[in-house]
Protein backbone atom coordinates (compact mmCIF):
# COMPACT_ATOMS: atom_id res chain seq x y z
CA UNK A 1 0.00 0.00 0.00
CA UNK A 2 2.84 2.14 1.03
CA UNK A 3 4.56 1.76 -2.51
CA UNK A 4 1.43 2.23 -4.60
CA UNK A 5 0.51 5.68 -2.42
CA UNK A 6 4.49 6.83 -3.29
CA UNK A 7 3.53 5.71 -7.11
CA UNK A 8 0.42 8.21 -7.03
CA UNK A 9 2.51 10.85 -5.27
CA UNK A 10 5.50 11.09 -7.90
CA UNK A 11 2.53 11.14 -10.69
CA UNK A 12 0.40 13.70 -9.30
CA UNK A 13 3.17 15.77 -8.01
CA UNK A 14 5.93 15.85 -10.79
CA UNK A 15 6.94 18.90 -11.38
CA UNK A 16 7.31 19.39 -7.40
CA UNK A 17 9.49 16.46 -7.77
CA UNK A 18 11.72 17.35 -10.60
CA UNK A 19 12.21 20.43 -8.70
CA UNK A 20 13.56 18.32 -6.08
CA UNK A 21 15.55 16.33 -8.08
CA UNK A 22 17.10 19.25 -9.73
CA UNK A 23 18.05 20.70 -6.06
CA UNK A 24 19.70 17.47 -5.03
CA UNK A 25 21.43 16.88 -8.74
CA UNK A 26 23.17 20.26 -8.75
CA UNK A 27 24.28 20.15 -5.33
CA UNK A 28 25.07 16.49 -5.49
CA UNK A 29 27.27 17.60 -8.86
CA UNK A 30 29.18 20.28 -7.32
CA UNK A 31 29.79 18.15 -3.93
CA UNK A 32 31.36 14.89 -6.15
CA UNK A 33 33.39 17.08 -8.06
CA UNK A 34 34.88 18.92 -5.37
CA UNK A 35 35.41 15.66 -3.25
CA UNK A 36 37.39 14.43 -6.33
CA UNK A 37 39.25 17.22 -6.31
CA UNK A 38 40.05 17.67 -3.26
CA UNK A 39 40.99 13.84 -3.52
CA UNK A 40 43.38 14.44 -6.00
CA UNK A 41 44.70 17.97 -5.63
CA UNK A 42 47.42 17.46 -3.21
CA UNK A 43 48.95 15.06 -5.65
CA UNK A 44 48.07 17.90 -8.93
CA UNK A 45 49.21 20.76 -6.72
CA UNK A 46 52.31 18.81 -5.40
CA UNK A 47 53.75 18.44 -9.28
CA UNK A 48 53.03 22.29 -9.74
CA UNK A 49 54.81 23.47 -6.78
CA UNK A 50 57.76 21.23 -7.63
CA UNK A 51 58.52 24.48 -10.01
CA UNK A 52 60.27 25.78 -6.63
CA UNK A 53 62.91 22.96 -7.01
CA UNK A 54 63.88 20.28 -4.55
CA UNK A 55 62.44 20.00 -1.18
CA UNK A 56 65.26 17.19 -0.04
CA UNK A 57 69.06 18.00 0.23
CA UNK A 58 71.72 15.19 0.89
CA UNK A 59 75.11 15.68 1.93
CA UNK A 60 77.97 14.08 3.46
CA UNK A 61 77.92 13.58 6.84
CA UNK A 62 80.88 15.62 7.73
CA UNK A 63 80.21 18.19 5.54
CA UNK A 64 76.67 18.50 7.32
CA UNK A 65 78.45 18.82 10.85
CA UNK A 66 81.30 20.68 10.66
CA UNK A 67 79.40 23.33 8.13
CA UNK A 68 82.17 26.54 9.98
CA UNK A 69 84.58 24.82 9.02
CA UNK A 70 84.01 24.80 5.24
CA UNK A 71 81.72 28.40 4.48
CA UNK A 72 83.48 28.07 1.16
CA UNK A 73 81.72 25.14 -1.11
CA UNK A 74 83.37 25.59 -4.29
CA UNK A 75 86.36 23.28 -3.25
CA UNK A 76 84.88 19.62 -2.49
CA UNK A 77 85.91 17.95 0.48
CA UNK A 78 88.50 15.23 0.09
CA UNK A 79 87.75 11.75 -1.42
CA UNK A 80 86.25 10.25 1.76
CA UNK A 81 84.25 13.09 2.68
CA UNK A 82 82.05 13.08 -0.45
CA UNK A 83 78.99 10.61 -1.29
CA UNK A 84 79.26 7.81 -3.93
CA UNK A 85 77.75 8.05 -7.09
CA UNK A 86 77.38 4.31 -7.17
CA UNK A 87 74.85 4.95 -3.93
CA UNK A 88 72.39 7.20 -5.84
CA UNK A 89 69.76 4.72 -7.27
CA UNK A 90 69.54 3.72 -3.58
CA UNK A 91 67.10 6.80 -3.80
CA UNK A 92 64.84 5.10 -5.67
CA UNK A 93 64.88 1.95 -3.65
CA UNK A 94 63.46 3.58 -0.28
CA UNK A 95 59.74 2.91 0.81
CA UNK A 96 58.11 6.05 -0.85
CA UNK A 97 60.61 5.41 -4.17
CA UNK A 98 57.65 6.10 -6.51
CA UNK A 99 56.91 9.71 -4.66
CA UNK A 100 60.42 10.33 -5.76
CA UNK A 101 60.30 12.73 -8.84
CA UNK A 102 63.93 12.69 -9.95
CA UNK A 103 67.26 13.51 -7.90
CA UNK A 104 70.17 16.02 -9.24
CA UNK A 105 73.98 15.22 -7.64
CA UNK A 106 75.96 17.70 -7.62
CA UNK A 107 79.84 18.40 -7.56
CA UNK A 108 81.45 22.06 -7.53
CA UNK A 109 85.44 23.25 -7.71
CA UNK A 110 87.12 25.51 -9.96
CA UNK A 111 89.18 25.56 -13.01
CA UNK A 112 91.76 28.38 -14.62
CA UNK A 113 90.51 29.33 -18.16
CA UNK A 114 92.04 31.75 -20.26
CA UNK A 115 94.01 32.05 -17.07
CA UNK A 116 90.88 32.84 -15.32
CA UNK A 117 89.45 31.34 -11.98
CA UNK A 118 86.73 30.42 -12.69
CA UNK A 119 84.12 28.35 -10.57
CA UNK A 120 82.16 25.04 -12.27
CA UNK A 121 79.09 22.92 -11.60
CA UNK A 122 78.76 19.16 -12.30
CA UNK A 123 75.91 17.98 -12.04
CA UNK A 124 73.18 15.63 -13.89
CA UNK A 125 70.89 17.50 -16.62
CA UNK A 126 68.62 14.51 -17.65
CA UNK A 127 70.74 11.30 -17.00
CA UNK A 128 69.95 8.07 -17.88
CA UNK A 129 70.17 5.93 -14.59
CA UNK A 130 69.51 2.53 -13.63
CA UNK A 131 67.50 2.27 -10.95
CA UNK A 132 65.51 -1.22 -9.69
CA UNK A 133 61.85 -1.86 -11.14
CA UNK A 134 62.82 1.17 -14.15
CA UNK A 135 63.40 0.44 -17.29
CA UNK A 136 64.08 3.79 -18.63
CA UNK A 137 64.54 6.28 -15.82
CA UNK A 138 66.13 9.77 -16.29
CA UNK A 139 66.68 12.32 -13.88
CA UNK A 140 68.37 15.60 -13.34
CA UNK A 141 67.94 19.61 -13.32
CA UNK A 142 65.61 19.87 -15.86
CA UNK A 143 63.31 17.38 -13.92
CA UNK A 144 63.81 19.06 -10.34
CA UNK A 145 64.43 22.49 -11.82
CA UNK A 146 61.96 23.38 -14.23
CA UNK A 147 62.59 27.10 -13.12
CA UNK A 148 66.22 27.00 -14.92
CA UNK A 149 65.42 28.65 -18.07
CA UNK A 150 68.26 28.08 -20.86
CA UNK A 151 68.58 30.35 -23.64
CA UNK A 152 69.85 28.07 -26.69
CA UNK A 153 69.70 24.27 -25.48
CA UNK A 154 70.83 22.16 -22.67
CA UNK A 155 74.27 20.05 -23.30
CA UNK A 156 73.92 16.38 -23.81
CA UNK A 157 73.68 13.28 -21.74
CA UNK A 158 75.42 11.16 -21.14
CA UNK A 159 79.30 12.77 -21.88
CA UNK A 160 81.87 10.33 -22.86
CA UNK A 161 85.22 10.49 -22.20
CA UNK A 162 87.30 11.88 -25.27
CA UNK A 163 84.19 13.79 -26.86
CA UNK A 164 83.61 17.66 -26.72
CA UNK A 165 81.36 18.77 -23.80
CA UNK A 166 78.51 20.78 -23.98
CA UNK A 167 77.79 23.41 -21.05
CA UNK A 168 76.16 26.23 -19.76
CA UNK A 169 77.06 28.98 -18.93
CA UNK A 170 75.54 31.36 -16.01
CA UNK A 171 73.64 34.81 -17.24
CA UNK A 172 75.96 36.87 -14.64
CA UNK A 173 79.20 35.30 -15.99
CA UNK A 174 78.60 35.57 -19.03
CA UNK A 175 77.98 38.93 -18.69
CA UNK A 176 81.01 39.51 -17.09
CA UNK A 177 83.17 37.38 -19.29
CA UNK A 178 81.91 38.53 -22.61
CA UNK A 179 81.32 34.49 -23.46
CA UNK A 180 78.18 33.40 -25.57
CA UNK A 181 76.51 30.60 -27.18
CA UNK A 182 78.49 28.84 -29.25
CA UNK A 183 81.82 29.66 -27.74
CA UNK A 184 84.55 27.15 -27.25
CA UNK A 185 86.78 27.37 -24.07
CA UNK A 186 89.30 25.23 -22.73
CA UNK A 187 89.53 24.09 -18.95
CA UNK A 188 91.76 23.36 -17.13
CA UNK A 189 91.31 21.23 -13.61
CA UNK A 190 93.91 20.08 -11.24
CA UNK A 191 94.13 17.01 -12.72
CA UNK A 192 92.79 17.45 -16.80
CA UNK A 193 92.31 19.74 -19.44
CA UNK A 194 89.18 19.51 -21.45
CA UNK A 195 87.82 21.43 -24.33
CA UNK A 196 84.22 22.65 -23.85
CA UNK A 197 81.28 24.71 -26.48
CA UNK A 198 78.64 26.62 -24.45
CA UNK A 199 75.42 25.49 -25.94
CA UNK A 200 73.04 27.60 -23.58
CA UNK A 201 73.08 30.39 -21.02
CA UNK A 202 71.49 29.71 -17.49
CA UNK A 203 69.04 32.13 -15.85
CA UNK A 204 68.15 31.01 -12.20
CA UNK A 205 68.11 33.42 -10.29
CA UNK A 206 70.65 31.68 -7.98
CA UNK A 207 74.54 31.24 -7.37
CA UNK A 208 74.45 29.10 -10.45
CA UNK A 209 74.10 32.44 -12.80
CA UNK A 210 77.84 32.65 -11.72
CA UNK A 211 79.16 29.45 -12.40
CA UNK A 212 80.11 27.13 -15.87
CA UNK A 213 77.57 24.11 -15.38
CA UNK A 214 78.39 20.91 -16.95
CA UNK A 215 77.66 17.47 -16.83
CA UNK A 216 78.81 15.70 -13.39
CA UNK A 217 81.30 13.08 -14.70
CA UNK A 218 83.46 16.05 -16.84
CA UNK A 219 83.63 17.73 -13.47
CA UNK A 220 84.69 15.05 -11.77
CA UNK A 221 87.36 14.43 -14.52
CA UNK A 222 88.86 17.69 -14.15
CA UNK A 223 88.57 17.59 -10.48
CA UNK A 224 90.29 14.63 -10.04
CA UNK A 225 87.37 12.35 -8.06
CA UNK A 226 85.66 9.81 -10.12
CA UNK A 227 82.74 8.72 -8.65
CA UNK A 228 82.37 11.16 -5.99
CA UNK A 229 79.72 13.93 -5.45
CA UNK A 230 79.30 16.91 -3.13
CA UNK A 231 75.82 17.18 -2.47
CA UNK A 232 72.41 15.42 -4.20
CA UNK A 233 69.22 17.72 -4.95
CA UNK A 234 65.81 15.32 -4.48
CA UNK A 235 62.69 16.25 -5.35
CA UNK A 236 59.43 14.51 -3.89
CA UNK A 237 56.55 14.22 -3.74
CA UNK A 238 55.18 14.61 0.14
CA UNK A 239 52.10 15.44 2.44
CA UNK A 240 51.58 18.65 4.58
CA UNK A 241 53.65 18.08 7.98
CA UNK A 242 50.98 17.39 11.16
CA UNK A 243 51.31 17.23 14.77
CA UNK A 244 53.13 13.52 14.57
CA UNK A 245 55.50 15.13 12.11
CA UNK A 246 56.19 17.56 14.38
CA UNK A 247 57.05 15.30 17.10
CA UNK A 248 58.90 12.93 14.83
CA UNK A 249 61.60 16.08 13.58
CA UNK A 250 61.68 17.41 17.90
CA UNK A 251 62.59 13.75 19.26
CA UNK A 252 62.30 10.38 16.94
CA UNK A 253 63.29 8.39 19.76
CA UNK A 254 60.60 9.46 21.66
CA UNK A 255 57.77 7.84 19.57
CA UNK A 256 55.92 4.84 20.10
CA UNK A 257 56.26 2.12 17.90
CA UNK A 258 52.96 2.55 16.68
CA UNK A 259 53.50 6.18 16.55
CA UNK A 260 56.72 5.16 14.31
CA UNK A 261 55.44 2.82 12.02
CA UNK A 262 52.51 5.52 11.10
CA UNK A 263 54.99 8.30 10.74
CA UNK A 264 56.96 6.31 8.37
CA UNK A 265 54.36 4.93 6.45
CA UNK A 266 53.19 8.70 5.75
CA UNK A 267 54.76 10.70 3.11
CA UNK A 268 55.84 13.57 5.14
CA UNK A 269 59.14 15.36 4.00
CA UNK A 270 60.57 14.22 7.22
CA UNK A 271 60.21 10.36 6.98
CA UNK A 272 61.39 10.21 3.05
CA UNK A 273 64.52 12.20 4.53
CA UNK A 274 64.89 9.79 7.24
CA UNK A 275 64.47 6.58 4.37
CA UNK A 276 66.97 8.02 2.33
CA UNK A 277 69.76 8.51 4.95
CA UNK A 278 69.47 4.90 5.61
CA UNK A 279 69.87 3.94 1.92
CA UNK A 280 72.91 6.10 1.14
CA UNK A 281 76.12 5.42 3.70
CA UNK A 282 78.07 8.26 5.55
CA UNK A 283 75.00 10.97 4.30
CA UNK A 284 73.13 13.46 6.50
CA UNK A 285 69.80 14.16 4.53
CA UNK A 286 67.83 17.25 5.64
CA UNK A 287 64.41 18.63 4.17
CA UNK A 288 64.58 22.10 2.75
CA UNK A 289 61.65 23.27 4.70
CA UNK A 290 61.44 26.83 3.34
CA UNK A 291 60.44 24.71 -0.06
CA UNK A 292 58.25 21.80 1.70
CA UNK A 293 56.81 24.29 4.37
CA UNK A 294 55.08 26.25 1.94
CA UNK A 295 53.48 23.42 -0.34
CA UNK A 296 52.00 21.86 2.78
CA UNK A 297 50.64 25.75 3.72
CA UNK A 298 49.35 26.02 0.25
CA UNK A 299 47.66 22.24 -0.04
CA UNK A 300 46.25 22.60 3.19
CA UNK A 301 44.87 26.27 2.43
CA UNK A 302 43.12 25.01 -0.90
CA UNK A 303 41.80 21.86 0.70
CA UNK A 304 40.20 24.15 3.75
CA UNK A 305 38.33 26.44 0.89
CA UNK A 306 37.07 23.33 -1.05
CA UNK A 307 35.88 22.02 2.40
CA UNK A 308 33.65 25.65 3.19
CA UNK A 309 32.32 25.46 -0.80
CA UNK A 310 30.95 21.76 0.06
CA UNK A 311 29.28 23.10 3.05
CA UNK A 312 27.80 26.18 1.60
CA UNK A 313 26.66 23.46 -1.04
CA UNK A 314 25.14 21.40 1.30
CA UNK A 315 23.76 23.90 3.66
CA UNK A 316 22.02 25.39 0.31
CA UNK A 317 20.65 22.22 -0.87
CA UNK A 318 19.12 21.54 2.43
CA UNK A 319 17.34 24.48 2.51
CA UNK A 320 16.14 24.61 -0.94
CA UNK A 321 14.58 20.77 -0.45
CA UNK A 322 12.93 22.47 2.90
CA UNK A 323 11.22 25.00 0.99
CA UNK A 324 10.29 23.03 -1.46
CA UNK A 325 8.61 20.39 0.82
CA UNK A 326 6.97 23.25 3.44
CA UNK A 327 4.74 24.38 0.22
CA UNK A 328 4.57 20.39 -1.05
CA UNK A 329 2.80 19.95 2.50
CA UNK A 330 0.24 23.33 2.54
CA UNK A 331 -0.31 22.22 -1.00
CA UNK A 332 -1.19 18.59 0.11
CA UNK A 333 -3.20 19.17 3.52
CA UNK A 334 -6.12 17.94 2.53
CA UNK A 335 -4.70 14.57 1.68
CA UNK A 336 -2.78 14.44 4.87
CA UNK A 337 -5.95 15.09 6.62
CA UNK A 338 -8.09 12.66 4.61
CA UNK A 339 -5.35 10.29 5.85
CA UNK A 340 -5.52 11.03 9.34
CA UNK A 341 -9.39 10.69 8.55
CA UNK A 342 -9.30 7.00 7.51
CA UNK A 343 -6.79 6.24 10.24
CA UNK A 344 -3.70 6.64 9.41
CA UNK A 345 -0.81 6.93 12.12
CA UNK A 346 1.24 9.93 11.84
CA UNK A 347 4.40 7.96 11.46
CA UNK A 348 3.03 6.26 8.15
CA UNK A 349 2.03 9.56 6.78
CA UNK A 350 6.10 10.93 8.17
CA UNK A 351 7.23 7.75 6.46
CA UNK A 352 5.64 8.48 3.32
CA UNK A 353 7.40 12.06 3.36
CA UNK A 354 10.66 10.73 3.91
CA UNK A 355 10.21 7.95 1.23
CA UNK A 356 9.66 10.41 -1.23
CA UNK A 357 12.52 12.59 -0.17
CA UNK A 358 15.07 9.72 0.06
CA UNK A 359 14.02 8.81 -4.06
CA UNK A 360 14.79 12.41 -4.62
CA UNK A 361 17.89 12.18 -3.33
CA UNK A 362 19.36 8.84 -4.63
CA UNK A 363 17.77 10.09 -8.24
CA UNK A 364 19.68 13.35 -8.05
CA UNK A 365 22.77 11.73 -6.34
CA UNK A 366 23.43 9.38 -8.97
CA UNK A 367 22.45 12.17 -12.01
CA UNK A 368 24.84 14.64 -9.55
CA UNK A 369 27.58 12.21 -9.84
CA UNK A 370 27.93 11.90 -13.69
CA UNK A 371 27.71 15.74 -13.83
CA UNK A 372 30.30 15.84 -11.43
CA UNK A 373 32.94 13.34 -12.19
CA UNK A 374 32.18 15.75 -15.86
CA UNK A 375 32.97 18.82 -13.86
CA UNK A 376 36.09 17.27 -12.02
CA UNK A 377 37.72 16.05 -15.32
CA UNK A 378 37.02 19.60 -16.86
CA UNK A 379 38.51 21.39 -13.65
CA UNK A 380 41.77 19.07 -13.98
CA UNK A 381 42.10 20.09 -17.66
CA UNK A 382 41.44 23.91 -16.75
CA UNK A 383 43.76 24.09 -14.04
CA UNK A 384 46.51 21.48 -14.58
CA UNK A 385 46.18 20.32 -18.47
CA UNK A 386 45.40 16.98 -17.38
CA UNK A 387 41.94 15.24 -16.45
CA UNK A 388 42.04 14.50 -12.25
CA UNK A 389 41.27 11.03 -11.22
CA UNK A 390 37.93 10.29 -10.43
CA UNK A 391 37.82 8.25 -6.61
CA UNK A 392 34.71 5.97 -7.07
CA UNK A 393 34.46 6.02 -3.37
CA UNK A 394 33.00 9.17 -4.71
CA UNK A 395 29.97 7.87 -5.58
CA UNK A 396 28.62 6.06 -2.52
CA UNK A 397 29.46 8.95 -0.84
CA UNK A 398 27.56 11.45 -2.62
CA UNK A 399 24.48 9.41 -2.89
CA UNK A 400 24.43 9.14 1.08
CA UNK A 401 25.29 12.90 1.55
CA UNK A 402 22.33 13.29 -1.43
CA UNK A 403 19.79 11.15 0.31
CA UNK A 404 20.67 12.96 3.86
CA UNK A 405 20.34 16.12 2.04
CA UNK A 406 17.02 14.98 0.92
CA UNK A 407 15.97 13.83 4.22
CA UNK A 408 17.08 16.83 6.64
CA UNK A 409 15.35 19.08 4.21
CA UNK A 410 12.25 16.99 4.81
CA UNK A 411 12.37 16.96 8.51
CA UNK A 412 11.91 20.58 9.31
CA UNK A 413 8.65 20.77 7.49
CA UNK A 414 7.56 17.23 8.21
CA UNK A 415 6.93 18.25 11.64
CA UNK A 416 4.05 20.35 10.34
CA UNK A 417 1.81 17.68 10.01
CA UNK A 418 1.58 17.27 13.48
CA UNK A 419 -0.53 20.09 13.79
CA UNK A 420 -2.22 19.32 11.08
CA UNK A 421 -6.01 18.08 12.42
CA UNK A 422 -8.47 16.46 9.96
CA UNK A 423 -11.43 18.75 10.46
CA UNK A 424 -9.91 21.76 10.35
CA UNK A 425 -7.68 21.35 6.72
CA UNK A 426 -10.92 18.76 5.36
CA UNK A 427 -13.41 21.78 5.57
CA UNK A 428 -10.91 24.40 4.93
CA UNK A 429 -10.32 26.54 7.89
Amino acid sequence: MMWRMLLQSWRKNLRRKFLAVLTVFLAAGLISALLAVSIDIGDKMAHELKSYGANILIEPAGQAVLPALFGNRSAPLSGQDLIDESELPNIKDIFWRNNIIGFAPLLSGEVRVQGKSIPVLGTFFSQPVNVPDETDFHTGQRIISPYWQVTGRYPNEPWVQGQTADVLIGRQLAQRSGWKTGDTLTLQGSHAQQSVVISGVLASGGDEENRLIMPLALVQQLLGLPGKVQAVRVSALTVPENDLSRRARDNLDGLSAADYDRWYCTAFVSSIAHQLEEAISGSAVHPIWQVAASEGVVIEKIQLLLAVVTLAALAASAMGIASLMTSTIMERSREIGLMKALGAHQWQIMLLFYLEAVLSGALGGMLGCVAGWGLAKAIGLMLFGTPLSFAWVVVPSVLVVSMLIAVIGTWFPARRIAKLYPVEVLYGN
